[in-house]
Protein backbone atom coordinates (compact mmCIF):
# COMPACT_ATOMS: atom_id res chain seq x y z
CA UNK A 1 0.00 0.00 0.00
CA UNK A 2 2.86 2.28 -0.10
CA UNK A 3 1.85 3.54 -3.54
CA UNK A 4 -0.75 5.50 -1.33
CA UNK A 5 1.04 6.82 1.82
CA UNK A 6 1.19 10.64 1.73
CA UNK A 7 4.81 11.74 2.26
CA UNK A 8 6.29 15.38 3.02
CA UNK A 9 8.71 16.59 -0.27
CA UNK A 10 9.56 19.47 1.99
CA UNK A 11 9.77 20.67 5.04
CA UNK A 12 10.01 17.87 8.34
CA UNK A 13 7.55 15.06 9.77
CA UNK A 14 7.97 17.84 12.95
CA UNK A 15 7.25 20.69 10.48
CA UNK A 16 3.69 21.82 12.04
CA UNK A 17 1.62 24.47 13.27
CA UNK A 18 -0.82 24.41 16.12
CA UNK A 19 -0.15 20.35 16.43
CA UNK A 20 -1.29 19.89 12.58
CA UNK A 21 1.21 18.89 10.02
CA UNK A 22 1.60 21.27 7.35
CA UNK A 23 4.63 20.40 5.37
CA UNK A 24 3.97 20.21 1.16
CA UNK A 25 3.25 16.71 0.36
CA UNK A 26 3.03 14.45 -2.71
CA UNK A 27 -0.75 14.97 -2.12
CA UNK A 28 -0.48 18.30 -3.02
CA UNK A 29 2.16 18.40 -5.23
CA UNK A 30 -0.05 15.91 -7.58
CA UNK A 31 -3.18 18.16 -6.91
CA UNK A 32 -1.06 21.34 -8.02
CA UNK A 33 -0.12 19.42 -10.94
CA UNK A 34 -3.68 18.53 -11.87
CA UNK A 35 -4.73 22.10 -11.67
CA UNK A 36 -1.81 23.39 -13.33
CA UNK A 37 -2.76 21.12 -16.42
CA UNK A 38 -6.26 21.78 -16.16
CA UNK A 39 -5.56 25.32 -16.96
CA UNK A 40 -3.44 24.73 -19.59
CA UNK A 41 -6.14 22.77 -20.88
CA UNK A 42 -8.61 25.34 -20.77
CA UNK A 43 -6.81 27.99 -21.92
CA UNK A 44 -6.66 25.87 -25.31
CA UNK A 45 -10.81 26.73 -25.35
CA UNK A 46 -9.93 30.62 -24.61
CA UNK A 47 -8.81 31.68 -28.01
CA UNK A 48 -12.20 31.87 -29.59
CA UNK A 49 -11.05 31.54 -33.06
CA UNK A 50 -13.47 31.57 -35.42
CA UNK A 51 -12.40 27.96 -37.08
CA UNK A 52 -11.87 26.46 -33.86
CA UNK A 53 -8.80 23.61 -33.93
CA UNK A 54 -8.64 20.83 -32.18
CA UNK A 55 -7.73 22.12 -28.33
CA UNK A 56 -10.52 24.61 -28.49
CA UNK A 57 -13.34 21.97 -30.09
CA UNK A 58 -12.19 19.70 -26.77
CA UNK A 59 -12.75 22.36 -24.65
CA UNK A 60 -15.88 23.91 -25.72
CA UNK A 61 -17.45 19.85 -26.20
CA UNK A 62 -16.79 19.31 -22.45
CA UNK A 63 -18.58 22.69 -21.39
CA UNK A 64 -21.57 21.55 -23.76
CA UNK A 65 -21.40 18.03 -22.08
CA UNK A 66 -21.77 19.81 -18.70
CA UNK A 67 -24.75 22.13 -19.70
CA UNK A 68 -26.59 19.60 -21.34
CA UNK A 69 -26.00 17.72 -18.00
CA UNK A 70 -27.71 20.75 -15.91
CA UNK A 71 -30.03 21.61 -18.26
CA UNK A 72 -31.38 18.28 -18.20
CA UNK A 73 -31.52 17.71 -14.29
CA UNK A 74 -32.30 21.05 -13.25
CA UNK A 75 -33.85 22.97 -15.98
CA UNK A 76 -32.82 26.45 -17.09
CA UNK A 77 -31.67 27.95 -13.66
CA UNK A 78 -28.97 25.22 -14.09
CA UNK A 79 -26.80 27.86 -16.18
CA UNK A 80 -25.92 29.37 -13.01
CA UNK A 81 -23.94 25.88 -11.55
CA UNK A 82 -21.98 25.25 -14.81
CA UNK A 83 -18.85 26.61 -13.67
CA UNK A 84 -18.72 24.77 -10.31
CA UNK A 85 -19.81 21.65 -12.02
CA UNK A 86 -17.53 22.06 -14.82
CA UNK A 87 -14.69 23.02 -12.47
CA UNK A 88 -15.86 19.58 -10.17
CA UNK A 89 -15.89 17.13 -12.73
CA UNK A 90 -12.93 18.37 -14.78
CA UNK A 91 -10.59 18.31 -11.25
CA UNK A 92 -11.83 14.68 -10.56
CA UNK A 93 -11.06 13.45 -13.88
CA UNK A 94 -7.04 15.19 -14.82
CA UNK A 95 -6.59 13.83 -11.50
CA UNK A 96 -7.47 10.22 -12.16
CA UNK A 97 -6.00 10.09 -15.41
CA UNK A 98 -2.83 11.87 -14.29
CA UNK A 99 -2.48 9.05 -11.32
CA UNK A 100 -3.02 6.15 -14.37
CA UNK A 101 0.04 7.90 -16.70
CA UNK A 102 3.14 5.27 -16.68
CA UNK A 103 5.69 7.82 -15.38
CA UNK A 104 6.88 5.49 -13.65
CA UNK A 105 9.47 4.21 -16.40
CA UNK A 106 10.61 8.15 -16.55
CA UNK A 107 11.56 7.95 -12.34
CA UNK A 108 8.04 9.85 -11.57
CA UNK A 109 5.42 7.76 -9.16
CA UNK A 110 2.53 9.74 -9.94
CA UNK A 111 -0.01 9.94 -6.89
CA UNK A 112 -3.55 10.04 -7.34
CA UNK A 113 -4.73 11.80 -4.65
CA UNK A 114 -8.57 10.90 -5.43
CA UNK A 115 -7.36 7.87 -3.53
CA UNK A 116 -8.14 9.03 0.02
CA UNK A 117 -11.14 9.92 1.81
CA UNK A 118 -10.03 12.92 2.91
CA UNK A 119 -9.54 14.47 -0.27
CA UNK A 120 -12.77 12.98 -2.04
CA UNK A 121 -14.86 13.48 1.24
CA UNK A 122 -13.83 17.07 1.04
CA UNK A 123 -15.34 17.30 -2.52
CA UNK A 124 -18.58 15.95 -1.41
CA UNK A 125 -18.70 18.38 1.33
CA UNK A 126 -18.57 21.41 -0.64
CA UNK A 127 -21.08 20.04 -2.72
CA UNK A 128 -23.46 18.89 -0.19
CA UNK A 129 -22.63 22.50 1.79
CA UNK A 130 -23.92 24.62 -1.62
CA UNK A 131 -26.60 22.24 -1.84
CA UNK A 132 -27.87 23.50 1.70
CA UNK A 133 -26.91 27.08 1.00
CA UNK A 134 -29.12 27.01 -2.23
CA UNK A 135 -31.87 24.87 -0.29
CA UNK A 136 -32.18 27.75 2.37
CA UNK A 137 -31.67 30.57 0.51
CA UNK A 138 -34.18 29.53 -1.94
CA UNK A 139 -36.76 28.23 0.48
CA UNK A 140 -36.27 28.88 3.78
CA UNK A 141 -37.43 26.45 6.21
CA UNK A 142 -39.96 25.30 3.58
CA UNK A 143 -36.67 23.21 2.36
CA UNK A 144 -37.34 20.67 5.02
CA UNK A 145 -40.63 19.62 3.14
CA UNK A 146 -38.33 17.68 1.00
CA UNK A 147 -38.10 14.98 3.88
CA UNK A 148 -41.97 14.74 3.47
CA UNK A 149 -42.62 13.27 -0.66
CA UNK A 150 -45.73 14.05 -1.81
CA UNK A 151 -48.36 11.97 -1.74
CA UNK A 152 -47.22 10.47 1.59
CA UNK A 153 -49.87 8.60 3.64
CA UNK A 154 -50.69 10.42 6.77
CA UNK A 155 -49.66 6.89 8.60
CA UNK A 156 -46.68 7.18 7.61
CA UNK A 157 -45.42 10.42 8.06
CA UNK A 158 -43.99 9.82 11.62
CA UNK A 159 -41.29 7.19 9.88
CA UNK A 160 -40.62 8.73 6.19
CA UNK A 161 -39.45 11.58 7.01
CA UNK A 162 -36.66 10.07 9.67
CA UNK A 163 -35.59 7.47 6.64
CA UNK A 164 -35.58 10.40 3.82
CA UNK A 165 -33.59 12.99 6.49
CA UNK A 166 -31.01 9.68 7.01
CA UNK A 167 -31.11 9.22 3.51
CA UNK A 168 -30.30 13.01 3.15
CA UNK A 169 -26.71 13.16 5.56
CA UNK A 170 -25.71 9.90 4.31
CA UNK A 171 -25.21 11.77 0.58
CA UNK A 172 -22.08 13.25 1.12
CA UNK A 173 -20.80 10.50 2.72
CA UNK A 174 -21.72 8.16 -0.18
CA UNK A 175 -20.71 10.34 -2.86
CA UNK A 176 -16.72 10.57 -1.49
CA UNK A 177 -16.45 7.17 -0.49
CA UNK A 178 -17.94 6.21 -4.08
CA UNK A 179 -14.83 7.89 -6.03
CA UNK A 180 -12.20 7.11 -3.25
CA UNK A 181 -13.04 3.24 -3.68
CA UNK A 182 -13.13 3.19 -7.24
CA UNK A 183 -9.70 4.58 -7.29
CA UNK A 184 -8.42 2.73 -4.54
CA UNK A 185 -9.33 -0.89 -5.81
CA UNK A 186 -8.18 -0.06 -9.40
CA UNK A 187 -4.44 0.91 -8.50
CA UNK A 188 -4.25 -2.08 -5.93
CA UNK A 189 -5.51 -4.87 -9.05
CA UNK A 190 -2.43 -3.05 -11.16
CA UNK A 191 -0.47 -3.27 -8.24
CA UNK A 192 -1.05 -6.67 -7.77
CA UNK A 193 -1.01 -7.73 -10.98
CA UNK A 194 2.70 -5.99 -11.28
CA UNK A 195 4.11 -7.74 -8.51
CA UNK A 196 2.55 -11.49 -10.28
CA UNK A 197 4.42 -10.08 -13.60
CA UNK A 198 8.12 -9.34 -11.87
CA UNK A 199 7.83 -12.60 -9.09
CA UNK A 200 7.28 -15.12 -12.17
CA UNK A 201 10.03 -13.67 -14.24
CA UNK A 202 12.03 -13.78 -11.59
CA UNK A 203 10.89 -17.80 -10.95
CA UNK A 204 11.86 -18.86 -14.32
CA UNK A 205 11.41 -18.81 -17.76
CA UNK A 206 8.27 -21.39 -17.35
CA UNK A 207 6.58 -19.32 -14.82
CA UNK A 208 7.15 -16.51 -16.62
CA UNK A 209 5.39 -17.60 -19.55
CA UNK A 210 2.66 -19.32 -17.74
CA UNK A 211 2.04 -16.46 -14.88
CA UNK A 212 4.02 -13.55 -15.63
CA UNK A 213 2.25 -13.21 -19.90
CA UNK A 214 -0.92 -13.69 -18.67
CA UNK A 215 -0.94 -11.67 -16.04
CA UNK A 216 1.13 -8.62 -18.09
CA UNK A 217 -1.75 -9.13 -20.93
CA UNK A 218 -4.61 -8.75 -18.38
CA UNK A 219 -3.22 -5.48 -16.88
CA UNK A 220 -3.12 -4.01 -20.20
CA UNK A 221 -6.91 -4.60 -20.28
CA UNK A 222 -7.38 -3.40 -16.43
CA UNK A 223 -5.46 -0.26 -17.71
CA UNK A 224 -7.92 0.66 -20.48
CA UNK A 225 -10.83 -0.03 -18.36
CA UNK A 226 -9.52 2.15 -15.73
CA UNK A 227 -9.38 5.20 -18.21
CA UNK A 228 -12.73 4.32 -18.43
CA UNK A 229 -13.60 4.17 -14.60
CA UNK A 230 -11.62 7.72 -14.14
CA UNK A 231 -13.80 9.19 -16.78
CA UNK A 232 -16.99 7.29 -15.64
CA UNK A 233 -16.14 8.62 -11.70
CA UNK A 234 -15.69 12.19 -13.02
CA UNK A 235 -19.44 11.67 -14.51
CA UNK A 236 -20.74 10.08 -11.66
CA UNK A 237 -19.70 12.72 -9.10
CA UNK A 238 -20.77 15.61 -11.70
CA UNK A 239 -23.89 13.95 -12.21
CA UNK A 240 -25.15 12.89 -8.26
CA UNK A 241 -24.32 16.81 -7.67
CA UNK A 242 -26.25 17.74 -10.08
CA UNK A 243 -29.33 15.92 -9.25
CA UNK A 244 -28.82 17.07 -5.38
CA UNK A 245 -28.46 20.36 -6.63
CA UNK A 246 -31.46 19.97 -8.19
CA UNK A 247 -33.78 18.45 -4.78
CA UNK A 248 -32.39 21.77 -3.89
CA UNK A 249 -33.65 24.25 -6.18
CA UNK A 250 -36.93 22.33 -7.39
CA UNK A 251 -37.58 20.22 -4.07
CA UNK A 252 -38.64 17.51 -5.91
Amino acid sequence: MHQFLVEPLFGTQNWSIAGYNVAFTNSAAWMCVATVALIAFMTMGTRGALIPGRGQMMVEGFVRFIDNMLAANIGPEGKRYVPYIFSLFMFILFANVLGLLPLGIFGIHPFTFTSHFTITGVLAIISFSIVLIVGFWRHGFHFFSLFVPHGTPIWLLPLIPLIEFVSFMVRPFSLGLRLFVAMTAGHVLLKVLAGFIINSGAAGIGTGLFVGVPSFVLMVGISALELLVAGIQAYVFALLTSLYINDAVNLH
